[in-house]
């Protein structure tokens, strides 16, 4: 289960990991947020020796979601050594996120 983080840990979990990061942007009224984690258990559970997912709470944590430009939940951006390399809108399947950080692992 995808770890939820905050401001606060934001540049100690994400921006300074030694991994790519998947970071879902997440609303606890959102069902297909709802939907997004089971799939984003998957992906961590078939690839937890090469990448980290953390879960941020838009409605808590609405200054990193201006700053990534999330516009909508679910949304999934993916970090390598700081910086974001992709993002998905929307629910997608497992495959076209597994897309997001494949080429970095």
């Amino acid at each position: 289960m995808a770890l939820r983080i905050n401001a606060e840990n934001f540049e100690e979990k994400v921006l300074k990991a030694d991994k790519p990061v998947l970071v879902d942007f997440y609303s606890d009224s959102c069902i297909p947020c709802k939907q997004m984690a089971g799939i984003l258990g998957d992906i961590e559970d078939e690839n937890e020796d090469n990448i980290y997912i953390y879960k941020v709470n838009v409605n808590y944590d609405k200054e990193l979601a201006e700053k990534y430009k999330v516009m909508s939940v679910p949304t999934v951006i993916c970090f390598v050594n700081g910086e974001a390399k992709g993002k998905t809108v929307g629910l997608k399947e497992q495959e076209e996120i597994e897309e997001l950080f494949e080429k970095y692992v």
